[in-house]
């Protein structure tokens, strides 16, 4: 087992978690302008603590999207034991975007002009993309969405919705977006 692979000591542990935590609020409010030090200073650590977790802003920017597709992937696969083709993507739909919702710094990372290090989280991004798909599938073959609608899609609608977050009425701008990608047939369950 190499020093990456051991499991941290439980105050290195919380160091981490206050870290991701004032960085995640700071990113959140200011974006890239928020700096290691700032960020050390709001958690009440030293910046040698920061940089002895992440090398750099951009691995800590990574780090906060890796965690937020985590937990995307579990209320996915959540999603995705609903029998309901329908059901399962509205719940999929909601879930994802109520707990994107108050995560600006998720957001910021997704929509902002400088794409976070999708190499360290490509393992993350797989997990949910790979659950995603298959609830999209479903949707489709169950006449639910338009059969051209594609795990692309899901991403179009979703950034869409995520752009109008801030200061926006998100879940209207959803709606409008469902009414497009709805089959004729099949209506998708309100979220």
């Amino acid at each position: 087992m190499t020093a990456s692979e051991r499991p941290l000591r439980a105050d290195a542990q919380r160091n981490r978690e206050a870290i991701l935590q004032a960085a995640g609020e700071l990113f959140g409010e200011r974006g890239d302008e928020a700096q290691i030090e700032e960020i050390a200073a709001h958690a009440g650590l030293g910046v040698g603590t920061v940089y002895r977790h992440f090398a750099d802003k951009q691995a800590l920017v990574a780090a906060i999207v890796a965690r937020r597709f985590e937990a995307a992937t579990e209320l996915a696969r959540a999603a995705e034991a609903i029998d309901d083709p329908g059901e399962a993507f509205a719940r999929l739909l909601d879930e994802y975007l109520r707990s994107v919702s108050s995560d600006s710094a998720f957001r910021r990372a997704l929509l902002g002009p400088e794409e976070p290090r999708w190499e360290a989280i490509a393992l993350h991004k797989a997990a949910f993309r790979d659950v995603v798909a298959r609830i999209v599938a479903r949707a489709v073959e169950g006449g639910v969405v338009r059969s051209d609608f594609g795990v692309d899609d899901f991403v179009l609608v979703t950034r869409g919705v995520m752009a109008n977050m801030d200061g926006g009425d998100w879940r209207r701008h959803l709606a409008i977006q469902l009414d497009g990608i709805r089959s004729a047939s099949g209506p998708i369950p309100p979220p």
